[in-house]
């Protein structure tokens, strides 16, 4: 079976590509290239489902919002 999952991709300080999807916890990667990071991202999604025994909800993607906050 097939299941579509948002990844959100950062870049870090240092340049690495960081991918992370909300709707597995802990299931997180980086990479040097976006297409590095996208077969990581799917082997750690993969191995993320295999564990949870593809027990996640189906969360809608709404969007990404960038705020600012004092520090």
């Amino acid at each position: 079976m097939e299941r579509q999952l948002n990844v959100l991709i950062e870049r870090d300080e240092d340049g690495w590509l960081v991918g992370s999807i909300a709707d597995l916890p802990g299931c997180h990667t980086q990479a040097r290239s976006l297409d590095e990071l996208i077969a990581r991202i799917t082997e750690a999604a993969e191995l993320c489902l295999d564990v949870s025994g593809d027990e996640i909800g189906n969360l809608e993607f709404v969007g990404v919002q960038r705020i600012a906050v004092e520090v």
